[in-house]
């Protein structure tokens, strides 16, 4: 078997049924790849929708359930369960086109021992879709973006997977992609492996989650920082001098507490404007490095 999709998914029923039947309306024969798809303990609708796609699986479909685990024990899971030549990783809010599996084989035939990484349009909604076409304001600069990624399973295998360690939000799949570039494993782009990827805009319920995944990547930066003490890792993180006293300057001002005046009243529940957005976010941001601080203080 030449391919492997894998993905986990957690609570993203809506999502999960157009995602799964993109990954079987692939162009390559169906007994060339598989899709392997991780349940992290959904509660919602997840096991019905995965029953339904059972029945029109075009090509082999593993699923593994486990109890809510985090995203590197269900990266690992997929990874042990994959029969596929290459390993290509993509999220549960993701989209495939039909040429995906096609591309990243392409590249792989060229670049056999490489990571490919594919190109990403962001979307507000799978219901009316751009064009095909990916530009370079989608582009991310991540060597090892699980959104959509692939690399031969028996160099991830030999690397141990996904570090079970970071159980809460961000930083797992940077550290896999660290690791097999300081081991020497290059990586190319092929654009024409696209895939639609869902970010609907925020809405005012959704600013306190914000901040809250904010604080939980910061304490996760820590601990990527412990692993890979590098100069790429203290840019990536902000665990610099530059960016730490500008936070500190902008919590010395009470930028925080600024910005959620800004925002006001967040009881009714409304998609935030360009202006909101730009604010919540700002609080994040900030919500970020006061976490970092405490978090370095506390290592």
């Amino acid at each position: 078997m030449r391919a492997t999709i894998q993905l986990c998914t957690y609570n993203r029923a809506a999502l999960l049924e157009r995602v799964l039947d993109a990954c079987f309306e692939q162009t390559v024969p169906s007994e060339s790849y598989e899709v392997v798809l991780v349940n992290d303990g959904s509660p919602d609708n997840t096991l019905k929708v995965i029953e339904r796609a059972r029945s029109r699986a075009t090509c082999r479909f593993e699923v593994i359930n486990q109890q809510n685990s985090g995203l590197a024990k269900g990266r690992n899971a997929g990874i042990a369960r994959a029969q596929g030549e290459r390993i290509i990783f993509i999220d549960d809010d993701v989209l495939p086109l039909p040429n995906f599996v096609e591309e990243h084989l392409r590249s792989h035939d060229a670049h056999p021992k490489h990571i490919v990484r594919g190109g990403a349009i962001n979307v507000e909604s799978f219901d009316n879709l751009p064009p095909p076409v990916w530009s370079i304001k989608d582009y991310s600069a991540n060597y090892f973006w699980t959104t959509n990624v692939s690399v031969p399973l028996a160099t991830i295998r030999a690397i141990g997977g996904f570090n079970e360690s970071f159980s809460e939000y961000g930083w797992e799949d940077i550290d896999v992609g660290l690791r097999l570039r300081f081991g020497g494993v290059k990586a190319v782009f092929n654009k024409n492996a696209l895939v639609y990827h869902w970010k609907p805009r925020p809405r005012s319920g959704n600013v306190e989650k914000m901040v809250k995944q904010a604080r939980a990547q910061a304490r996760t930066a820590v601990q990527l920082a412990k692993i890979h003490p590098h100069w790429r890792t203290y840019l990536a993180t902000g665990i610099n001098p530059v960016q730490r006293r500008l936070h500190d300057w902008m919590r010395g001002i009470k930028k925080a507490e600024k910005y959620r005046a800004m925002l006001g009243d967040l009881s009714t529940d409304r998609a935030l404007s360009d202006r909101e957005l730009r604010v919540a976010r700002g609080l994040a941001n900030e919500a970020y490095f006061e976490e970092l601080e405490t978090s370095l203080r506390l290592s």
